[in-house]
Formats: C-alpha cells, sequence, structure tokens
C-alpha cells in the first residue's frame, strides 16, 4: 500500500517572517506507521522545501500514485489547504482513500465530514496509533468501526468512533521521520530568529497543557492533559538532528513545557553531550512560571536556550481572568526584566479583541507594552478557534461575523467587540504595531544592538516591511 503525506502549498504566517520549518506532524506520523507496518510504501512531499505549487503537487501525486493521501491541516487556518489537497487526489483518483486530521477537523469531525465528501476519514486527537490502525482497515487486517479516535463515512451516514487513550509514554514514539525529508534538512530555516543560512529543526518535548486559557484550541485537542518526554528523550533528538543533520537552530515547540525539574535536567542532559556553546534554541513559557522559576534562567542560558517567548495577552487583570489565564500584570513586567537580566531575548505576546477592548483600553494596553518594553512583541487578534471555549460562547452569541478558516491566523479580526467594529479591531491591531516598531528610537536601538539576536531580528523586521504588510490587509 502506498502512502503519501502532504505539506501542501500555503502562505506563512507573514508577522513572523519567512521561515521554512520542517513539517513535524506529519513526519512523526509517517515514522510511527513504518515502524508499525511494514508493508507500506511512505512518500512525503514537503510542497514548501521542494518549491512546488498545486500544479506540482498533482504531478507527484500522479507520478507516486498513492492509495491514501494524508495532508497536513493542523492549524484552523490550514484547513482550506489540506482540503485542497484532498480534492486534488480524488480528482486523479476517486478510489484513493483520503485522511485528515488536526486540531480543527478534532473539533469539528461531523461538520468536516458532512460539508466535504471528498474527506473519506478524520483522524482524531493524536494521531501515530490511529492512523496506524486506520492503514490496518484498509488493508483487511481489521475493521474500520473496530478503530478508535476516528469519524467516518458510511454511505450517507457519519460514523465516530470512542476517543482513543492517550500514549503514556511519550518515550516509545520514535524519532520524527527526517530522512522522509533528508535532502531538505539543511534548507529548512527561520531566518528572523537565526538567519536563512542556519539549520532549523522543531523539538516537542511534551504534549498538552495543564492550564485552560479559554481561546487556546490545545486544551480540548490534548484533553486538558500534559505529557512529557523524558530529559534524556528530548537530548537525544537535539543530538540526532544535529549530528546526521547539522542542524543549529531548534525550537521547542510544546505550548508550555512548563520550567521545573525537568528544564534543569534537560539543560544539564544538552551540556554533558558538547555541543551546547554551538546551539541555540527557543521555547515559550508562561511569565509566572518564569518568575517562579528565575533561578533557572541563567542554566537555560548556558545550555544555548537564548529566546523566550512570553505569553503576557493583557495588561488588564479583568482581560486576563476572562481569557482564564491565571496571570497578572506585575508578573508580566517581572518576567521580562528577568529575561533581560539574563541575556535572553525577551519576545512578548499580546492579544486584542477581548469583548471589553475599546480605543482607550487598546491605548493603556500600548502603553502597558512600552512600558515593560520586550526586545519584541507580537499582537494577535481574539480568534476563535473551534474547539476552544471562546469559539462556543461566540457561536451562542453571535460575536462571528468572519467564517473563513483561512482568515483564523490571529492576524485578521473574526469578531467585534462591545465598543469597536470588526474593522476596528483591525486598524487597532495595525495602531498596536505601529505604536511599538514605529518608534525610531527603538528602531535604530534595535539595529544596532549590541546583542546579536536583536540587532539581526530588527535588521530583518525592517526589510520585511511587517508594518506595510499589516496595513495592506484593510
Amino acid at each position: 500500500m502506498r502512502i503519501m503525506f502532504v505539506e501542501p502549498p500555503k502562505k506563512f504566517w507573514f508577522v513572523m517572517g519567512e521561515y521554512l520549518p520542517p513539517p513535524l506532524g506529519i513526519l512523526n506520523l509517517a515514522a510511527y506507521l513504518k515502524t508499525h507496518n511494514q508493508d507500506v510504501e511512505i512518500e512525503v512531499v514537503d510542497c514548501q522545501a521542494e518549491r512546488i505549487g498545486w500544479r506540482g503537487l498533482e504531478k507527484r501525486i500522479e507520478s507516486f500514485k498513492p492509495d491514501v493521501v494524508a495532508p497536513s491541516a493542523l492549524a484552523t487556518c490550514n484547513f482550506y489547504a489540506g482540503l485542497r489537497t484532498v480534492e486534488l487526489a480524488k480528482k486523479m483518483n476517486p478510489d484513493t482513500t483520503t485522511i485528515m486530521g488536526g486540531q480543527h477537523c478534532t473539533a469539528l469531525p461531523r461538520e468536516s465530514l458532512g460539508a466535504y465528501p471528498e474527506i473519506d476519514i478524520i483522524v482524531m486527537g493524536e494521531g501515530e496509533q490511529t492512523l496506524a490502525d486506520v492503514i490496518d482497515a484498509l488493508q483487511g487486517k481489521k475493521r474500520l468501526p473496530d478503530v478508535k479516535g476516528i469519524s467516518f463515512r458510511s454511505g450517507d451516514e457519519i460514523n465516530t468512533t470512542p476517543e482513543r487513550p492517550l500514549f503514556s509514554n511519550l518515550d516509545d514514539l520514535p524519532f520524527p521521520g527526517y530522512d522522509f525529508v533528508k535532502k531538505h534538512m539543511k534548507g529548512y530555516h527561520f531566518a528572523m530568529m537565526a538567519g536563512s543560512d542556519t539549520p532549523f529543526a522543531l523539538i516537542e518535548a511534551s504534549r498538552g497543557c495543564p492550564h485552560d486559557c479559554s481561546f487556546c484550541s490545545q486544551c480540548s485537542f490534548w484533553r486538558r492533559k500534559w505529557r512529557s518526554k523524558s530529559p534524556s528523550r528530548i537530548a537525544e533528538e537535539f543530538a540526532y538532528c544535529y549530528e546526521r543533520y547539522g542542524t543549529r537552530f531548534f525550537w521547542l515547540t510544546d505550548d508550555n513545557f512548563g520550567l521545573g525539574p525537568q528544564t534543569r535536567e534537560l539543560c544539564d542532559e544538552i551540556a554533558s553531550r558538547g555541543f551546547a556553546d554551538d546551539i541555540m534554541w527557543f521555547m515559550q513559557a508562561r511569565c509566572d512560571d518564569i518568575v517562579k522559576h528565575q533561578d533557572l534562567l541563567p542554566i537555560l542560558r548556558k545550555a544555548g536556550m537564548m529566546w523566550i517567548l512570553a505569553g503576557v495577552e493583557s495588561h488588564s487583570p479583568e482581560v486576563l481572568k476572562s481569557f482564564n489565564k491565571r496571570i497578572d500584570p506585575s508578573s508580566s513586567k517581572e518576567a521580562i526584566r528577568l529575561l533581560k537580566q539574563n541575556d535572553i531575548f525577551a519576545q512578548a505576546t499580546l492579544i486584542i479583541g477581548e469583548r471589553s477592548d475599546s480605543h482607550e483600553t487598546l491605548q493603556g494596553l500600548r502603553a502597558f507594552v512600552n512600558d515593560i518594553n520586550p526586545d519584541i512583541v507580537i499582537y494577535m487578534t481574539l480568534t476563535p478557534f473551534p474547539g476552544t471555549k471562546l469559539y462556543d460562547e461566540a457561536q451562542q452569541n453571535g460575536w462571528i461575523e468572519d467564517t473563513n478558516w483561512a482568515h483564523y491566523d490571529m492576524a485578521h479580526a473574526i469578531m467585534p467587540t462591545e465598543h469597536l467594529t470588526r474593522h476596528e479591531v483591525q486598524e487597532e491591531l495595525y495602531r498596536c504595531y505601529r505604536g511599538f516598531y514605529g518608534s525610531m528610537k527603538r528602531r535604530m536601538t534595535g539595529v544596532f544592538s549590541s546583542n546579536v539576536i536583536k540587532r539581526r531580528t530588527y535588521r530583518y523586521m525592517a526589510r520585511q516591511g511587517v508594518l506595510q504588510a499589516l496595513r495592506g490587509m484593510f
């Protein structure tokens, strides 16, 4: 049986600049499937790395003649790219079995199957074992209705099977199938963060999050549970990419790996392998964790961790409470100070468009950001992703005005607030970016900073023209 995994042609989030990450999700699936089923032939097509568009993908499908096509469609904004991939596969061979998964389809399985007949099967949630079982069923080794964790069409009916238990030990998973894209591994990069000539890889150290922020689609996808690989297993993956593919920049993609004993152990493991001085890595962290575990910051920095994205979200305690964020603005300010004190590049994320937001509250948000003064900032619009508490509330109250899934990228305003129209929310997003990056003093300080990361980032952003791109969205 021939299985084709596809990273479809798509546009990346322009706010973060030009970057080319390895398609980690489908590489995880491909590696697990190959380990558990020797009777399959697997091909991974990364349209970004191969620089092919839809016509080029059509030729690849025609050449490989897959029995199964499974596109990457993790996030809601990429759903249509995955859908177009399965439509193309069906157009070329109606007998091809098409499989989709990811956060969006997991949240809306019956809706997706009902609206789009080109999708045959949806894998819900953690996909490795489920997909392997689906392939077994397609090969006649078991019945499809006996596979846990799927929705599928049977005639005119849509069937959903019981939920599959999560893996109890993530260390049992194989390394992602980097060899399926090995010819591209040295070309994966993140230009703004590490330059276009520094090989870049993603590391998944854990899955899920113990918190329950109202806007986060990860909560329901991972069933509000957090599981981590062991520090030695994570460090082994660092070493594998470093030694085999020459990777020098790593993004710990976890929504919340957390800061605690496992972080200290990971740093020790990386240091013991002797390449900490030759790599740079980046992670996300909660502001309260940064403050609580500030003793870990110099240890992280010594292990090559040079960049943290801190979830600040808002200056307003009331807004933070509405997000169920469970932090306060003072911890955000202290977190940014501690990162800079420890020579860790401080990136802050902020969210605009909460129901109480007005021109005045967002002016206060901009003043707060100028006060805490992170090295860079990413503003995002509050987006009601399917599967979140926010989505359910917004649907119930009729707040959603834009149902184009491609716009669910946190750069398009999807809802108005009590005081602002959707267009005004979009305008405020531009004002937020202009308020921070439009400062000539900040730009000059960044461009000529003695910190190599800050200097590279500001020079890159100046060339990209992020403000002009945002203005063009109106």
